[in-house]
């Protein structure tokens, strides 16, 4: 077995070689310059992520031509679809994601878009399996999920209409979530939690955060988490704030939200080991939720009582006008249901 290892890792060594001296052989300098720094970055060698400088050249080197974030992200599309190992699928999302947090506005929006033909799962990772060995096999699942949470944090921008991790005026988050309609707070709201949802659809091998790559993925995931938990806080404030404004079927919706999120929090606890515990999050969600459902309970009690003065008044109605009732005499009649 230990022979085994070593003759995979020195013919995953010659692989990644290879590659370099095929790409370094382009007369496209620039091109080439972008394909060897994902090469570099994304290599078959699990015992580390990426460095920071080999994020770094990634980066950078789109900085310098409007054409190259587009030729980045179609280099590292083609490197993570046309890749059979695990380790390499999972350097290439580390990168994207390291994309969705440092990368030019060009160079995510070049991301958020690809393919423009569009797709449900557009990183194309649903099915991805690398069974060369049971490592392999366990860090496959990883690797659907990671591009799963990668793809719900691209909708969750586009639907929110920045970037999470995006410098944005606090003030003007709160002028926009305070000028937004009911609708529009719980269709957000829904996002949100969709995204953890998927954060908690962790595979069970967690035993894997072990190994500093998939550290580094859960690491950077939890900053994600992070700012989604203070998205959600806005909006619940917010929602809070008209809670005696809302309607039955608003009441129900968020209800719905809530209880998903307080499905979702075993997962989570056991995935950053209470590095993300923030219980003010949890503690709004429980005060909220208690609201909603006194203020449920109250519409559904207005209504009981609405049902049975009508039908007292109906009833009232017909004793009166019964014109086949000696005077002084009452009939009851009971109401169709």
């Amino acid at each position: 077995m230990a022979q085994q290892k070593r003759l995979r890792t020195l013919t995953n060594t010659l692989k990644d070689k290879a590659s370099l001296i095929v790409a370094s052989l382009s007369i496209k300098r620039n091109i080439s310059t972008v394909q060897i720094n994902i090469l570099r970055a994304t290599t078959h060698n699990l015992s580390s992520p990426p460095s920071e400088s080999q994020i770094s050249a990634v980066l950078s080197i789109t900085n310098t031509s409007h054409i190259l974030p587009r030729t980045c992200i179609i280099s590292l599309m083609d490197r993570l679809h046309g890749t059979k190992s695990a380790t390499v699928a999972m350097k290439c999302l580390f990168t994207l994601h390291n994309i969705t947090v440092q990368g030019s506005f060009t160079l995510k929006d070049q991301l958020s878009c690809y393919p423009s033909y569009g797709g449900h799962n557009f990183l194309n990772l649903s099915t991805f399996r690398d069974d060369l060995d049971f490592e392999s096999l366990q860090l496959s699942s990883w690797v659907r999920w990671y591009a799963a949470v990668l793809e719900q944090l691209l909708t969750v921008s586009r639907i929110l209409g920045y970037y999470l991790n995006s410098n944005n005026n606090l003030s003007k988050k709160d002028s926009l979530i305070l000028n937004a309609s009911n609708a529009d707070l719980l269709y957000k709201l829904e996002c949100l939690v969709v995204f953890v949802e998927q954060i908690s659809g962790v595979p069970e091998s967690l035993e894997l955060q072990k190994t500093e790559l998939v550290y580094e993925i859960v690491r950077m995931i939890g900053e994600d988490y992070r700012n989604v938990q203070g998205e959600i806080l806005l909006r619940l404030e917010e929602l809070g704030k008209r809670m005696e404004d809302l309607d039955i079927g608003e009441l129900n919706e968020l209800l719905n939200y809530l209880k998903r999120l307080e499905e979702s929090k075993e997962n989570l606890v056991l995935l950053f080991v209470n590095r993300r515990k923030n219980n003010r999050f949890w503690e709004m969600i429980k005060e909220i939720k208690i609201r909603g459902l006194e203020k449920k309970e109250e519409i559904e009690g207005n209504w009981l009582m609405v049902v049975v003065n009508s039908n007292t008044v109906a009833a009232e109605l017909t004793r009166s006008t019964n014109p086949f009732l000696e005077p002084g005499q009452y009939f009851s009649v009971p109401q169709q249901r």
